[in-house]
């Protein structure tokens, strides 16, 4: 991949920046990419690299985008015999290149870290700190004493609980380990935030205990249903660090369950993929925000994959503006 290409997914990665990488698997001549070209799709549509001609550039941001909505990769091919080239686990769509021939594209959706949210500074805190890094989380610790030197791991440091953003979401996992230490508002900050998973480190007892006085906070009753207390898989941890991987493995057996949920359902996709249009020419589907080969005809906007199919449609839209209820099902086969 070229090197300008590496330092914009460096870059995107460490802003958090949801992108998925382009990269052509095969090609099939006259087609003009070659093998190994790369791209790279960011979420609000913007393509950035070089696959050949850029009628297939269409098809690629609409497909990268619901890799990214669905954090699935997939294989895809653009095919000017799209009969010839379906199989399983691809999704074919026309190639509408004037050169013709065939590319496959794999699409490699790259999804920021998910966030472990940890609150207190206590020996259960600092070992979920450290395995939670280790796992791959993005880590940031939330009390009033959080220091550094304690919690090295920690990517932030959060020391005034109210400046927390709320509605981070299901790519969110607090844990509440603060153990006797400001309890209630610990818990009315985790809630607040509305992670995909609140764990308490609390007996049943103290935890009944705790839920009522945030309550009493105004805290309604309906945001307890995700909080999970004791938080943890019962495999008979004791010590701090062996509490830690109960709660670990819980929350991968949760953000496991949430990857499959998805994936049997249509994925929500970025703004930029929200709606799409026909190309009558050709029957690609086209991306309409953001697309750059446009015509008013016949008091409506015609979308285009390329400028060539533009041409050819102004040249005779009588030819085509009948015959886009015909071929609105040509793309996305497997």
């Amino acid at each position: 991949m070229r090197a300008d290409l590496l330092i914009l997914c460096a870059d995107l990665a460490r802003r958090g920046e949801p992108f998925a990488l382009a990269t052509v698997v095969r090609r099939q001549a006259a087609s003009s990419a070659q093998q190994g070209d790369g791209a790279v799709v960011t979420a609000d549509g913007a393509f950035h690299g070089w696959l050949g001609g850029s009628c297939t550039q269409p098809t690629v941001v609409a497909e990268a985008l619901k890799a990214i909505g669905d954090g699935r990769p997939r294989l895809i091919s653009l095919s000017p015999d799209p009969a010839a080239e379906r199989r399983p686990g691809v999704l074919v769509f026309p190639m509408t290149c004037h050169s013709g021939g065939t590319v496959e594209i794999y699409l490699e959706p790259v999804l920021p870290a998910s966030r472990l949210l940890v609150f207190g500074v206590s020996p259960v805190a600092q070992a979920l700190a450290r395995l939670g890094r280790a796992m791959g989380f993005s880590v940031e610790v939330a009390d009033p004493e959080a220091d550094a030197a304690v919690f090295p791991d920690a990517e932030r440091l959060w020391t005034d609980l109210g400046a927390l953003p709320p509605g981070s979401g299901a790519r969110t996992f607090a844990v509440v380990a603060t153990m006797g230490e400001r309890d209630e508002e610990a818990l009315t900050a985790a809630l607040r935030v509305e992670p995909g998973y609140v764990g308490v480190v609390a007996s049943r007892r103290r935890y009944a205990q705790i839920r009522e006085g945030v309550a009493a906070r105004g805290a309604p009753e309906t945001s307890f249903a995700k909080v999970k207390s004791p938080a943890g898989l019962d495999i008979g941890a004791r010590a701090p660090e062996e509490i830690a991987v109960s709660i670990l493995a819980e929350i991968v057996q949760v953000r496991r369950t949430a990857s499959e949920a998805a994936a049997a359902r249509p994925a929500a996709l970025p703004t930029a993929a929200a709606q799409e249009e026909i190309d009558p020419v050709c029957g690609m589907r086209v991306p309409v925000a953001g697309a750059r080969h446009t015509a008013s005809v016949g008091g409506r906007d015609w979308y285009f994959c390329c400028g060539g199919c533009r041409e050819r449609f102004l040249a005779g839209p009588e030819r085509y503006t009948g015959a886009q209820a015909g071929i609105a099902g040509l793309g996305g086969t497997s």
